[in-house]
């Protein structure tokens, strides 16, 4: 194994309209779909579409949703056999409806994805793989799978998310130190570090132990600040259709290229392409793979020299 993701699987409903509905109003429903979601199932199914082999550790209910979910993502190649079941349990799931503009507002339901415990983590399959990714979820379990990852010799990418970013540092202080990637957007970094000042908020984080900041700002770019000094990168310009997921493809195609044995700032342009390639395209996952993204760069002026 290559890559193991861990956090949450669930189902996304996708529903597409002209205008987001205003109170007591009615929008056309253009389009509806439903397929799988949430980070870790997104982030898995990007890096096989990338060329590495990936397994998604994560827990869902033996329910329609479930079903769906993970039919779908063993389809895209990914490894699910270490996903835990939970009979009665209900799949979390999110409700995404998205405008004509590709603006989105969604709606989230969590279910059985929050209950995956630090015990139901299959330390086997971690330590098989070169690399992990852990996206928003739960603290003590992230901090397990992460304490595995390093014991083992992994390197570690953590994407926490909005909802944990705002419980602020002081909560990740025993997480950081087993996180060689810290991946945020600009919101969540100013959540957690309680400053928009990104100088003296990278500070704060490299305090607390984790020694790599990515702050990804979507048309603005991207920014890194660690062991390798500060680079910036330009976002492309595309036409976007559906951001949903945008964060996860570039997380994934960062790593990916790390283990392809890119540099920083050549691992930053290869997120930065992939999710771009990602928001050209309706759903959460990347509908692209690793010969797109190289054409797109090499398009683009930027040859490829690591894979």
């Amino acid at each position: 194994m290559d890559v193991v993701t861990v956090g949450h699987i669930l189902t996304d409903i996708r529903i597409r309209t002209d205008e987001f509905a205003a109170p007591d109003k009615e929008s056309r429903v253009i389009d509806m779909k439903y397929g799988p979601g949430g980070s870790a199932a997104n982030s898995a199914i990007a890096s096989v579409k990338l060329g590495k082999k990936a397994a998604v550790l994560g827990k869902v209910g033996m329910d329609d949703f479930g079903k769906l979910a993970l039919e779908t993502i063993m389809r895209e190649g990914v490894d699910i056999s270490s996903v835990k079941i939970k009979v009665g349990g209900r799949t979390g799931f999110t409700l995404v409806i998205i405008n004509s503009l590709g603006e989105i507002i969604m709606y989230g339901y969590k279910g059985v994805a929050e209950e995956y415990l630090p015990e139901e983590l299959d330390e086997r399959i971690i330590r098989s793989a070169k690399h992990l990714h852990v996206a928003s979820l739960r603290l003590d379990t992230t901090k397990k799978a992460l304490e595995i990852a390093k014991d083992g010799g992994l390197t570690t990418t953590f994407d926490p998310g909005r909802r944990l970013s705002k419980m602020g540092i002081k909560a990740f202080r025993e997480i950081l130190p087993y996180t060689d990637y810290l991946l945020l957007n600009l919101k969540e970094f100013e959540m957690l570090t309680g400053t928009t000042n990104l100088d003296s908020g990278f500070e704060k984080i490299l305090k607390a132990g984790c020694k790599n900041v990515i702050v990804k700002m979507g048309s603005k770019g991207a920014i890194y600040y660690g062991e390798e000094g500060e680079i910036k990168i330009e976002a492309f310009r595309v036409s976007a259709i559906d951001t949903t997921g945008a964060g996860d493809a570039f997380a994934s195609g960062f790593f990916v290229a790390l283990l392809y044995g890119a540099t920083i700032e050549e691992a930053l342009l290869f997120a930065s392409a992939t999710a771009a390639l990602k928001v050209m395209t309706l759903g959460a996952q990347l509908k692209h793979d690793l010969k797109d993204v190289i054409e797109f760069l090499e398009e683009r002026g930027h040859k490829i020299s690591f894979i």
